[in-house]
């Protein structure tokens, strides 16, 4: 499942938009400020960034822009009464991909939010890449210069998980929750899976007490 973080401190529209997502498949997180918002990105790993900007503490922009000097590059959108020029290229300069002006259309919306993951993800967003590699999400076929790849349905699972967050820190907490695991999965279990994937030939480093990441490749 796809995780969404709205920033949005409207209560009506805050609780419209969740409820919306929500109920498109999206696991939504809400917060209302953008101190909060800080926070629960360095808690969790969202797929999108959906940010109001006049919200308490810091607005929209100055969120953004520490997120993305952070190095986090996770696609955001920014919905704003705010229809000035000023204000959009603002939003543009703080790292925003897309800006909406309210009111908007939520269909027009949840259009926007996947093309920002597809394109993430890779072409069309079913086809996952690293070096000659190539995962398609839609058919589960994995395949090295053309020749299939097999693996097991669970390193299947992880990996993944892994290519839609390349680059990326995942955490044990992390990897139970986007493989929808009901029991957290154990420290030596994961690196036995962790260890099979290198074996495979994927470069995954693991950052002692913080969790494992897939190192980019050219």
């Amino acid at each position: 499942m796809q995780r969404i973080l709205l920033v949005e401190d409207d209560e009506t529209l805050g609780e419209t938009l969740r409820d919306l997502l929500s109920g498109d498949g999206f696991d939504t997180v809400w917060v209302k400020d953008g101190e909060s918002a800080l926070e629960e990105s360095f808690k969790k790993r969202f797929d999108l960034f959906l940010l109001d900007v006049k919200v308490p503490f810091m607005d929209g922009f100055d969120l953004l822009r520490r997120l993305r000097e952070s190095g986090d590059d996770t696609p955001a959108i920014f919905i704003s009464a705010l229809t000035d020029i000023d204000s959009l290229s603002e939003g543009f300069e703080s790292g925003a991909d897309d800006y909406m002006k309210k009111p908007f259309d939520f269909d027009e919306l949840l259009v926007r939010i996947r093309a920002l993951i597809s394109r993430r993800y890779g072409a069309s967003g079913t086809v996952l890449s690293y070096g000659e590699i190539r995962y398609d999400i839609e058919t589960e076929k994995i395949t090295r210069d053309g020749e299939s790849l097999h693996l097991p349905p669970f390193e299947k699972r992880l990996l993944k998980l892994f290519l839609q967050h390349k680059g990326k820190v995942l955490s044990k907490d992390d990897i139970s929750y986007f493989l929808a695991e009901d029991e957290p999965i154990s420290d030596q279990a994961l690196r036995v899976h962790v260890n099979k994937l290198r074996k495979a030939g994927f470069i995954i480093t693991n950052l002692r007490g913080i969790g494992y990441r897939l190192e980019e490749i050219e």
